[in-house]
């Protein structure tokens, strides 16, 4: 076991154990460089049997938890080999497991219970919606941290699967007895997203009763046997969760999600006022229409139900697993009211879920979105009734397009082509233009859309032969945008930089040329080598689109050859160096022109 006050790695000192598992301690360290918590896992290599299987297991988990970035989740922030144990720095997470809150008082309250269920009905959502989808399998309260705030984080991610389309069946059964789908137990086909929600719903049942489903006759009876004052909408949600036939339940998270945030409406008893008050609603309209005074009420009534179902689509959009499922809800939500930017800023946000956005995707945006003709506004596309109607929405979100066109780019091809310039700039101008952005975002933009400027300049030639502008003005512009980039979000920090480092590879030599100073790209390098690390070493590159930026960037990656290619510094740095030598080679030429005939 690692000793209270010991240091780990040179930097990580271990405050005192606060848990223990069958083959593993966890500990509360402290970062001493950065002063940040930590939990260490200590799995101790002579302490486990076959303990080379078990590593492979806990391979397998942090590999997983390493591509995800969800705030009901921990991160992994380091994994250290050691001679005598296997050690996994992670998110220190405040709290204690809600089977500890159930030991202590017994059943939760259920508008805490069914707040608790909604989060975790969002975070498997998410492991849903990866590619390929994730399937955790092991949703129990023991695995549910209750933090201070209330919020929860999902922990223990040793089950946790890909799905794989191919399968037909798990070859392993993994899960815990009574909160298990039957389908973990074998013989009825693999599990999938519906395996989660049948676990979670067993956790919700555990939780609003007290009564645990992994305890002999391991049975889930009706809640309001336990409780009648239970909610029949609750009750009714956990049913549906946990049927034996996957088909029976809900189909997806997003199902589940809109049922628990609307469970009041599943109540008998709502259900018998609701339809008394449709009835008498019918009524009214009908008298109404009589009365020819329904117009109004019909104008709000088609406002309300405007609002609501934009909402309907923004929540199908955030819940979807598939993307496109993502993207056609908000198309639909653009739609219903292009004069709200939510929909089209969460539509571009998927786009370049991947760090790319490809002409294709450009191109379908544009065409079946913004240039949308709207015939329930006005015949209108959807970009102009947004700008027309909300500016300072329209402002925002063409500087977003703007960014995304330029940087979102592949850096294996040419960082920023005459079209992605082009559509890019156009964005950012119009951005300006309106002169709604705030004024540090418009002093941003600005300035990126004179480096593009610049970029296309310095490639065009006049009359003469000379450039229409000179590379030290371009590289001027470079570094007003690199310095400009402490003020936005880590992934923009690490796309400018990406940018930065791929304009140095391919024009160090023209750099140079025009009196850039070998000193000056070399502290650029530097700079952006420290910005992409503290980024890294802060923990803010974890999601799976930074960590594999800080990769390109930084690292660099193995291609499918088993070739291991140079990472982006690396490249800028061998550029460089020859560059300058080329530099030397050219003025020791003009220096000393070799004789003629010799």
């Amino acid at each position: 076991m690692l000793e209270v006050g010991s240091l780990i790695d040179g930097k990580y000192r271990i405050l005192q154990k606060i848990g223990q598992g069958g083959m593993s301690v966890v500990y509360l360290a402290r970062n001493e460089r950065a002063n940040k918590q930590w939990a260490i896992k200590e799995v101790r290599k002579d302490g486990v049997h076959d303990y080379e299987v078990v590593k492979q297991g806990l391979v397998a988990e942090i590999d997983m938890l390493k591509r995800l970035s969800h705030p009901h989740l921990p991160s992994i922030i380091d994994v250290i080999d050691g001679t005598e144990s296997f050690l996994i720095v992670m998110d220190y997470v405040e709290g204690n497991p809600l089977d500890k809150a159930i030991e202590a008082t017994g059943a939760q309250s259920q508008d805490n219970v069914i707040d608790w269920a909604k989060q975790l009905c969002d975070v498997l959502g998410y492991l849903h919606s990866r590619q390929p989808p994730i399937i955790y399998r092991d949703m129990k309260p023991a695995n549910v941290m209750l933090k201070p705030d209330g919020s929860v984080v999902l922990i223990d991610f040793g089950t946790a699967r890909e799905y794989k389309n191919t399968s037909v069946a798990d070859t392993t059964c993994l899960g815990t007895r009574g909160y298990a789908a039957p389908e973990q137990f074998g013989g009825m086909g693999q599990t999938d997203a519906r395996t989660d929600i049948y676990c979670l719903g067993a956790t919700i049942y555990h939780l609003v009763t007290g009564h645990n489903p992994c305890t002999y006759p391991y049975e889930m009876k009706p809640i309001r046997e336990w409780n009648p004052q239970l909610s029949t909408g609750l009750e009714s949600i956990i049913l549906k969760c946990t049927q034996s036939n996957p088909d029976d339940r809900y189909q997806s998270c997003a199902e589940l999600y809109y049922d628990l945030e609307h469970f009041r409406d599943l109540d008998i008893e709502n259900m018998r006022k609701t339809n008394f008050k449709w009835k008498m609603f019918l009524v009214s309209c009908i008298m109404t229409v009589l009365m020819t005074a329904g117009t109004i009420s019909f104008a709000v009534m088609q406002k309300n139900l405007t609002s609501s179902t934009y909402e309907s689509y923004m929540e199908k959009g955030k819940t979807a697993i598939e993307q496109q499922e993502k993207i056609d809800n908000y198309k639909k939500a653009i739609d219903l009211d292009p004069a709200k930017e939510e929909a089209y800023m969460s539509l571009l946000e998927v786009m370049t879920s991947d760090g790319i956005l490809s002409d294709e995707e450009y191109t379908a945006l544009r065409n079946d979105t913004l240039e949308h003709s709207n015939k329930d506004h006005s015949n209108k596309t959807n970009i102009n009734s947004l700008e027309e109607n909300n500016p300072e929405g329209f402002a925002s979100f063409a500087s977003e397009l703007g960014y995304a066109c330029y940087f979102d780019t592949d850096a294996e091809s040419e960082q920023a082509s005459s079209g992605n310039a082009s559509r890019a700039k156009v964005w950012f101008d119009k951005a300006i233009a309106t002169g709604k952005l705030k004024n540090e975002d418009e002093a941003r933009a600005k300035l990126v859309s004179t480096m593009i400027q610049n970029r296309d300049e310095v490639t065009r030639k006049k009359k003469d032969g000379t450039t229409l502008i000179s590379y030290q003005q371009y590289w001027n512009s470079i570094i007003d945008v690199i310095k400009e980039s402490k003020n936005v979000s880590y992934l923009m920090q690490l796309k400018m930089s990406r940018y930065a480092l791929t304009e140095i590879i391919n024009n160090s030599g023209n750099f140079l040329g025009d009196g850039v100073k070998e000193e000056q790209i070399t502290q650029t390098i530097d700079d952006i080598t420290n910005t992409c690390n503290d980024i890294n070493n802060s923990g803010n590159a974890s999601d799976s689109t930074s960590s594999l930026l800080y990769q390109e960037i930084m690292v660099g990656y193995v291609d499918d050859n088993n070739i291991k290619n140079e990472s982006l510094k690396e490249k800028a740095i061998r550029e460089l160096a020859n560059a300058v030598d080329a530099k030397k080679k050219r003025e020791a030429n003009i220096q000393n022109p070799a004789k003629e005939g010799t």
